[in-house]
């Protein structure tokens, strides 16, 4: 038997590579900066080839360490870090985005022009190295930039993020909103703040008091102007879905600042403004309609549905849509159950009172009806249905599921479904908007011992809000909390509150706020947020009745 040549005697375990790579995995795990350095130096000395892996694992041990580092022994590390990148490049090794994150987390650390270079890096990443930034990659730099009061170059990061496709998030949001309102730049704490209301529905606390210094600062006082036009307000907010209207700063003066909460009817303990429930928009309305119109018609049979639409078009007048089956078939999973028309009939009578006078649109599919229609009662309340334009009948072949839903969203009207739309057909829309729609729209129902109990969307959305009178209302994170004790961060111009307030600026207590052509009282307000809450379209006091297609 030949012998085996010396070079494959040895066993893997114990080569240079693998004891260094074993000896750098536990000075990672240990976080022990000092130890890996002189691994790498002591492996540089010896010839130990050098690969991505054990660059990558130093240079973020390297960054991570930063943090806790006495403040003399920093400027040796940072100096490694780039030593270590530099060795890097010489040897040809390609960085990575984790690669760039962590010199740019190392960069930051510099005293002087820390922020340059770490956005220097980043900038050219795609460039130099055909790899895409994230998020993390960019932080550095902002962050190095709002804590030094350099807004502008802090405003060119978030540029640069925006044209790759990447978006803030609150910790970037709150960190440009710091800078922003500590140097009075009032044109962009309001712009941050609607981009933080965009991206989350409560604030973390820490954010929240960086509004609370914003609204209590001088130049706070001095943001927004004396007139306005209210109608314009009003249509801004009814386009933008309700709680806010994105026109800029109402007002002027000492704003009002409290922590409250919200009752269940929506109105604010420290100001009695009542809160909107907040729509998705106007535009996020029509291109939602249009996506469930479009998935339909390539599913359905294109003149069915199409013959809905043109119906729909004609009887728009309605408050709430049912999902006829859903209702019906609700617990009738025992040995006697079936559909059970009586749950359909509780429900649509219950939104008749509810409605003040209004019937509700039935979405029932043809089986169903003919099915209803060969006994005598049930036919007889069918009959009556189709009388007063309560029922639509699908044609066969169709699915429910397409008619109610688009119905619910092209009327904007309340939508009575148990089903949490989970399945393909509404993962087919894969809309970012959708829940937001559901929690606004959606009206679930229980039978309890046969008594019908309907479970209305919120009378108010916990988000970010602005009023008709350029007040605010932030909700604050506590996924411990019940929505009713949640603290909220009101702010209100003083002269928009009935609660008095005391004002040394020039001329005595804050200016009045003033709206052209009308002054807007909070009662204006409350009214025009419940109007709004309701997202109802004028209507008649009773829905026209007319042929369908589907009935026939």
């Amino acid at each position: 038997m030949a012998m085996e040549p010396p070079s494959k005697k040895k066993k893997k375990g114990h080569a240079p590579e693998a004891q260094f790579r074993r000896a750098l995995d536990t000075c990672s795990r240990n976080g022990d900066l000092s130890g890996a350095l002189d691994l790498y130096r002591a492996a540089i000395s010896n010839g130990t080839h050098l690969i991505s892996y054990h660059f990558n694992n130093i240079l973020h041990l390297c960054s991570s360490s930063l943090e806790t580092l006495p403040s003399p022994d920093k400027p040796s590390a940072i100096s490694s870090g780039f030593e270590i990148f530099n060795r890097m490049i010489a040897y040809g090794t390609l960085p990575t985005e984790a690669t760039i994150t962590s010199m740019a987390r190392i960069a930051a650390h510099r005293i002087e022009g820390g922020g340059d270079l770490a956005f220097d890096l980043v900038k050219t990443l795609k460039e130099k190295y055909g790899a895409s930034p994230k998020l993390r990659t960019y932080g550095p730099a902002l962050f190095w930039f709002c804590k030094n009061l350099d807004a502008d170059k802090a405003y060119d990061v978030e540029n640069h993020m925006v044209l790759n496709g990447i978006s803030p998030e609150e910790p970037e949001i709150a960190a440009l909103l710091d800078v922003s309102a500590r140097l009075g730049r009032e044109e962009k704490v309001y712009e941050y703040l609607l981009k933080l209301r965009g991206s989350v529905a409560c604030v973390s606390r820490s954010t929240a008091e960086v509004l609370e210094r914003w609204f209590g600062s001088e130049s706070s006082r001095e943001a927004g102007r004396l007139e306005w036009d209210a109608s314009a307000v009003r249509d801004a907010i009814t386009v933008n879905g309700g709680g806010w209207h994105g026109l800029g700063w109402l007002g002027k003066g000492k704003w009002r600042v409290s922590w409250g909460s919200v009752g269940f009817d929506g109105r604010c303990s420290c100001c009695s403004e009542t809160l909107a429930c907040v729509d998705i928009t106007q535009k996020e309305t029509e291109m939602f309609s249009d996506s469930v119109a479009s998935l339909a018609m390539s599913r359905e049979t294109w003149s069915n549905f199409t013959n809905f639409q043109d119906w729909l078009g004609k009887h728009a007048a309605y408050e709430a849509i049912v999902d006829g089956a859903n209702v019906g078939l609700y617990q009738q999973n025992f040995a006697d159950g079936g559909f059970s028309l009586s749950q359909l009939d509780a429900v649509v009578n219950e939104l008749y009172k509810r409605s003040q006078g209004k019937w509700p649109l039935v979405i029932l599919h043809n089986k169903r009806v003919r099915v209803f229609m060969e006994n005598p009662s049930a036919k007889e309340l069918i009959e009556t249905w189709r009388a007063k334009g309560i029922l639509y009948t699908t044609p066969s072949g169709s699915n429910d599921d397409w008619y109610w839903l688009y119905a619910a969203v092209r009327l904007k009207c309340l939508l009575v479904t148990n089903d949490e739309m989970r399945d393909h057909i509404f993962e087919l829309l894969g809309s970012n908007f959708f829940p937001k729609w559901k929690e606004r729209h959606q009206v679930k129902y229980t039978f309890a011992k046969g008594v019908l109990v309907l479970h209305m969307p919120p009378t108010y959305s916990s988000v970010i809000q602005e009023s008709e009178t350029g007040s605010w209302h932030i909700p604050i994170e506590d996924k411990n909390a019940e929505e009713g004790r949640r603290l909220w961060l009101c702010a209100t111009r003083c002269g928009a509150c009935d609660n008095g307030c005391d004002d040394n600026l020039p001329g005595g207590c804050c200016q009045i706020l003033r709206s052209v052509p009308e002054m807007q009282s909070v009662a204006a307000v409350k009214h025009a947020n419940g109007a709004q809450r309701s997202g109802s379209p004028d209507q008649s006091d009773e829905n026209k009745s007319s042929d369908q297609p589907g009935d026939k």
